[in-house]
């Protein structure tokens, strides 16, 4: 038997595809499937997730944006196409995906929307390729912009609707580039006013304000903390934040901070710009310093001097803070406890099968079984509704098969997919329901006018103030959001199910 020759693939530590950020075990499938004569089956997926991050009563679904523009730039080069060979894919295979263009449907949470368990974020619907190739890379986004968009709404008091100035610290902490850059941007949705990371901004734009002073480095490189203050003045006199704990917060830090603004109003009397604006404090007992700064400054007529703090602070320290010791600081730098959110560090969103569209344009639902039938994947092609009470907040989340219509003021019978709930069956009727899985790419074309993001900022602050009951945003044990399914979707689940459990096929 003669060997299958190929060219040689040369690794490139340079090289960079989108498209290949990809599973292996999606090319292996995908080739399998292409040589069983499946190309042009369409495929039906969901992506959704099961818990929580934090065990908390929400979570924040971001990163459809970039999801939607990886799909209208999909492609593969001849660098990716030489691999795929050496890796044993066929050259039918490789020769189809040369050429080869997404042109599937995407459907999602509009970004920035409340989110809850079971409840399908993703839906995609495309040619068996496109299906399947993309999973990887659509977890990875979606997991990790919605992992650290939720923590900032928590970090910067969007959830307890007590804001705080956060700026996010911790590119020098993320798990990698891409992660400082994605998860600087989730940050900003969730309520942070600014970033350490420069190509955040030259990326997404002032809305992701790059900033930023002096390190202790800067201080400890000249004779003495005065003369660093004074330097630093000298440049910017304008922007004047200082770092106080180099050497002794009060004895040193405090006093040079007053013998410098007193400098500076001798100099620019007729310029109240030109003043300490800020300083920050890194270390020590945070709550007792801001104390005993603030009375100090205060007394020295100097009560326009803001107080930052720093050192591996989460929503848990400033809460404390703020709540019991009276330590409210007027901004705060976040950095490793926001950018891994390293309290809860993984956003386990799941892509499965649930449908399969057959020749005559029907959908045959799929369903992954499990040992236990509360875990078992919801089947068939899904819509996903909110439900609104009286005075606006969402009451319930409907899953639907994509074919249901749920009507205002028309009674629905919906089972509960909590298995514990009291009630399991219960018939509503709806003042006002929204469908809120969104049609973001239709054919391949952009089918939706992606916001900027302000648009987004202010629509996930507008969810957690107007939108969500507060017994879902308390920190400790919150409700759980109510998700149900249609009668139709619940008797196609149970009817798999009780099919399927077993290997009984």
């Amino acid at each position: 038997m003669s060997s299958i020759k190929v060219e040689p693939y040369v690794p490139d530590e340079d090289y960079d595809n989108p498209a290949m950020v990809t599973d292996f075990y999606e090319f292996s499938m995908a080739n399998c499937l292409f040589e069983h004569g499946y190309k042009d089956t369409v495929m039906v997926f969901d992506m959704f997730y099961r818990e929580n991050p934090d065990q908390q009563g929400y979570a924040i679904s971001c990163g459809q944006d970039k999801l939607v523009k990886f799909l209208l730039n999909y492609h593969f080069n001849e660098k990716d196409l030489i691999w795929l060979r050496s890796k044993g894919m066929s050259q039918g295979f490789c020769d189809y995906l040369r050429g080869y263009r997404w042109h599937g449907d995407l459907y999602t949470l509009r970004e920035g929307t409340i989110c809850y368990p079971q409840v399908p974020m993703v839906r995609v619907e495309c040619d068996m390729a496109g299906a399947i190739l993309i999973e990887t890379y659509l977890l990875q986004t979606m997991n990790f912009h919605s992992l650290i968009a939720t923590k900032a709404t928590k970090i910067s008091g969007l959830s307890t609707h007590r804001s705080r100035n956060v700026m996010e610290f911790g590119t020098r902490r993320a798990q990698g580039e891409s992660a400082g850059n994605d998860g600087a941007y989730a940050a900003i949705l969730g309520g942070c006013i600014g970033t350490a990371n420069c190509l955040a901004e030259m990326k997404y734009g002032s809305e992701v304000k790059a900033v930023g002073t002096i390190a202790h480095s800067f201080i400890e490189f000249f004779p003495s903390e005065y003369e660093a203050f004074e330097k630093y003045a000298d440049t910017y006199p304008e922007n004047v934040s200082l770092l106080l704990d180099t050497y002794n917060i009060l004895e040193s830090g405090l006093p040079n901070l007053i013998k410098l603004d007193d400098a500076l109003i001798r100099k620019y009397p007729d310029d109240p710009n030109r003043r300490v604006k800020s300083a920050r404090i890194d270390s020590g007992d945070l709550a007792r310093n801001y104390k005993k700064l603030r009375k100090a400054l205060d007394a020295a007529g100097k009560h326009y001097v803001k107080l930052v703090a720093s050192n591996a602070l989460n929503e848990k320290k400033m809460d404390d803070m703020e709540i019991y010791e009276g330590a409210k600081f007027d901004a705060y730098g976040v950095g490793e406890n926001l950018i891994t959110s390293a309290s809860s560090p993984v956003f386990g969103g799941v892509y499965k099968l649930v449908a399969v569209k057959l020749p005559d344009g029907t959908y045959q639902p799929k369903m992954k079984c499990s040992d236990s039938a509360s875990k078992a994947v919801i089947p068939g092609k899904l819509m996903a509704w909110r439900v609104f009470d009286d005075d606006g907040k969402g009451q319930c989340d409907i899953v639907s098969m994509d074919d249901e219509v749920i009507r205002p003021h028309e009674p629905i019978t919906l089972v509960n997919l909590d298995p514990d709930a009291f009630d399991h069956m219960k018939t509503i009727v709806p003042n006002h329901v929204e469908k809120i899985l969104l049609p973001h790419i239709v054919g391949g074309k952009l089918a939706i006018e992606l916001p900027d993001i302000q648009a987004k900022k202010d629509y996930i602050r507008e969810q957690l103030q107007n939108r969500v009951w507060e017994s879902e945003l308390r920190p400790e044990m919150p409700h759980k959001h109510y998700v149900d399914l249609t009668q139709k979707v619940a008797d196609c689940r149970e009817q798999m199910y009780e099919m399927l459990h077993g290997g009984n096929l």
